[in-house]
């Protein structure tokens, strides 16, 4: 096996140069371990890395697929665990002060499904607090910072993730998303987030932030290497009470389809109220590579939103409330002072609001969006409103608008976590200043397939008019 001079960028195209024997699973590490010792004093991705272990489980991985046992595309592919997973033998901090050394004795079901395949864990990525918000900026390990400018925020609460696969430090990383988490840093950095159909993934042990909006999901550098990743994430597990029996499919089989005679559908309202210019030109420009690509662009009505999104707010406020109550009573001066502020806001939240958001709002938000989809294949819209902020930065103007940061993240996210539908975020340019832009696709529950070849079809053209240009 060869040593690598330039890695290749995609996982797809490692796996084909580790399969061929043509890279050497024990240098890819070692390249990465150095990036990592170089960049990331300056980005602050990882919390904790793992150079010995990755260094055992790249010969261990080399040795097989020399021998000819090959175990599929993620094998040998170094990677990186949002630290909020348990992996057992290795800290898990949560991003808390009251996890620092904690140490798990066992896994969750997604670490094991990556390590049944082959994957080499390189390390566990920085996380907001407890996963309390969705700028990456307030961990008890330090703000993660942007690539693309390490003064900005990378995007919460799987910033590490984000951060550490944009800027080339492994192949991939696992987040979790509970209004925005995969999918904000995604945007924000300039990679490819699912957050898949509620159920589609386990979420046993994980710790958990708001039990019926949370999801596991990948993120990667390009969509086909995202698909790659959910053939082996997906499944159901018994563990985890929210998880769905499907059967098992190919999430890559119909990437190379094309989209002609297919139809977009782009929301009339919501979605593009109160977004920055330049987050607004890069989305219609997107959408107008579709309808080159020969699809059919409708516009259509999801009614509702602003009380889907407050239904979800709610929900995430009362039960990640419930979950930090003891902690909170306790030992209050454990939590930053961010979240325990945010936390003790919940504390009076009235029970009836609770339940009808949980009772009428979920339902009647997946039968609207369901509605909508039954004339589209997919739905079309931005993924954040905004480009990365500054870190620390809490308030955002908008035009004359003036919000919250936190709230303008998760306004165009939040949605499809009540009601769980699948939601892609794919690059779709910079702005003026080189910060990234990120398109949104949302689809039918437990058509991921179709969410892909979508994204896969305008990555593909966004990448060859690049090129060209």
């Amino acid at each position: 096996m060869n040593e690598p001079e330039n890695l290749p960028r995609s996982l797809a195209a490692l796996a084909t140069a580790l399969r061929g024997r043509h890279l050497s699973p024990v240098e890819v590490v070692k390249t990465l371990l150095k990036r990592i010792e170089s960049e990331d004093a300056k980005l602050n991705t990882f919390i904790t890395v793992l150079p010995e272990r990755a260094l055992e489980e790249a010969a261990r991985a080399e040795g097989e697929i020399l021998a000819g046992e090959y175990r599929g595309s993620l094998h040998g592919v170094p990677v990186g665990i949002k630290d909020l997973i348990c992996t057992g033998g290795v800290r898990t901090t949560m991003g808390s002060a009251f996890f620092e050394d904690y140490v798990p004795d066992h896994s969750a079901t997604v670490v094991s499904k990556l390590e049944e395949a082959g994957a080499i864990l390189i390390g566990k990525t920085n996380t907001h607090e407890f996963a309390y918000g969705p700028t990456g900026d307030s961990s008890h390990f330090g703000p993660t910072r942007n690539p693309h400018d390490p003064g900005r925020i990378p995007g919460g609460s799987s910033g590490g993730s984000g951060a550490a696969v944009a800027a080339g430090l492994c192949y991939a990383a696992l987040g979790s998303d509970t209004a925005a988490s995969i999918r904000v840093p995604a945007a924000l950095c300039g990679v490819v987030g699912m957050k898949p159909t509620f159920g589609r993934v386990s979420k046993s042990g994980a710790f958990p932030l708001a039990w019926t909006l949370d999801h596991v999901g990948p993120l990667s550098r390009t969509v086909e290497d995202n698909a790659l990743l959910l053939n082996v994430l997906a499944g159901y597990d018994a563990q985890d009470p929210y998880s769905v029996e499907r059967p098992a499919e190919d999430f890559t089989r119909d990437l190379q389809r094309g989209v002609r005679g297919g139809v977009v559908g782009v929301p009339a309202s919501h979605y593009f109220e109160h977004a920055e210019d330049e987050v607004e030109r890069r989305v219609r420009e997107a959408v107008e590579v579709f309808r080159s690509l020969g699809a059919e662009v409708r516009e259509v009505e999801i009614p509702h939103l602003p009380e889907t999104l407050k239904a979800q707010r709610i929900i995430l406020a009362v039960e990640a409330y419930t979950i930090h109550k003891e902690r909170l009573e306790n030992e209050p001066e454990r939590y930053g002072d961010e979240i325990s502020s945010r936390l003790r806001d919940a504390e009076h939240l009235k029970a009836h609001r609770y339940a009808k958001a949980q009772q009428i709002t979920k339902r009647r938000s997946l039968e609207e969006f369901e509605y909508a989809l039954q004339e589209v294949d997919v739905l079309l819209t931005p993924t954040v409103p905004i480009a990365a902020t500054k870190i620390g930065q809490r308030e955002v103007k908008i035009g004359d608008y003036e919000e919250l940061v936190f709230s303008a993240l998760t306004r165009f996210t939040g949605p499809t976590n009540l009601n769980g539908l699948p939601s892609l975020s794919v690059p779709c340019g910079l702005t003026h200043s080189g910060l990234p832009v990120g398109l949104q696709i949302i689809g039918r529950p437990f058509d991921e397939a179709t969410v892909y070849r979508y994204g896969h079809a305008y990555e593909t053209a966004a990448s060859t008019e690049y090129r060209a240009s």
